[in-house]
């Protein structure tokens, strides 16, 4: 049986719950590497990550390189001695950081690997359409996830739920594996299998503006996975114009009614107390959006305070 010496790697909320349940089993944390303080916000105040809020909280070593190739970061990490590294949702290590442990540097990454590597598995699961997914612990190689695997755990995505609840369940789920990773590595019975590359691996491509843009002559299906995936954060957008206004909304829940129409793709229609957007094969009826300036609304809210001519269109 190995005495573990546990440095963690990670920075957004997601990280905090794996970390929390590593504390809570009773493992030895020797410290917490995050990301460096930045400034956030209209404000532009200096915000801290998630992970380094909570290690403040509980009092652990704290590290925030610049550069993970900072030969005096490196010597601050080699000092802390620890013999198993733990990286959930970080950046890409270089070797001498990764290959510094004696029982390896494992990464916990939220998809069924080897689909979904990259920065965004979550998003991307609900977005195509995917009816599981789950997590992978895995040990950390020099490209990006794409070490042999330790343990997967899988889980069905539900129709109706969003990437936001989707991260909830997944943060779940990785404590679980997490936990049972760091016991085989303790008591010397882990196993690996390596990850065979196939031409039809999804990849979790980092969001941008471009790919969170709805394009409404897509199937009404394709509309509404992209939204669900995008919600609560960053969000799915369109363009909307009557007449001469023309505004950025967001899009954070919709439905999709397959119906048969002669409108054009991208016709706002609207009601007494609904909106919705033609697509070839039906209509989005749009539940939670957000014009530019104002809060988050449902459909009816909106349409007390705006009104929308004939011509509105989305694109």
């Amino acid at each position: 049986m190995n005495d573990l010496r546990i440095v963690f790697m990670g920075t957004p909320e997601f990280a905090v719950g794996i970390l929390d349940t590593i504390l809570k089993n009773n493992y030895n944390v020797v410290g917490v590497i995050t990301a460096v303080d930045k400034p956030a916000g209209r404000g532009q105040q200096v915000k801290y990550s998630a992970v380094k809020e909570y290690a403040l909280e509980k009092g652990l070593h704290l590290l925030q390189p610049t550069n993970l190739k900072d030969p005096i970061f490196v010597q601050e990490l080699a000092a802390l001695n620890a013999n198993v590294q733990v990286v959930v949702a970080f950046r890409m290590l270089p070797e001498v950081v990764w290959r510094m442990p004696e029982l390896g540097t494992f990464n916990l990454h939220a998809s069924l690997l080897p689909n979904y590597r990259g920065a965004a598995p979550i998003n991307w699961a609900i977005i195509n359409g995917e009816k599981e997914t789950g997590v992978t612990t895995f040990f950390i190689d020099d490209k990006i996830d794409t070490g042999a695997m330790i343990l997967a755990k899988t889980t069905a995505i539900d129709p109706k739920e969003n990437a936001g609840s989707l991260h909830d369940r997944l943060m779940a789920l990785g404590c679980e594996a997490v936990v049972e990773t760091l016991d085989q590595i303790q008591n010397s019975t882990v196993t690996t299998t390596l990850q065979t590359d196939t031409p039809d691996i999804k990849t979790a491509y980092k969001l941008n503006k471009e790919n969170c843009k709805l394009d409404f002559t897509q199937s009404g299906m394709a509309l509404y996975n992209q939204i669900r995936g995008l919600s609560p954060y960053p969000a799915a957008w369109c363009m909307v114009k009557d007449g001469e206004l023309e505004w950025n909304v967001k899009i954070y829940e919709a439905s999709w009614e397959p119906e048969t129409h002669n409108l054009a793709p991208g016709t706002w229609v609207t009601g007494k107390k609904e909106i919705k957007i033609a697509v070839n094969d039906g209509f989005l009826n749009l539940i939670r959006l957000q014009f530019p300036g104002k809060k988050q609304m449902v459909a009816v809210e909106i349409l007390n305070g705006m009104k929308f001519s004939e011509n509105c269109s989305a694109f």
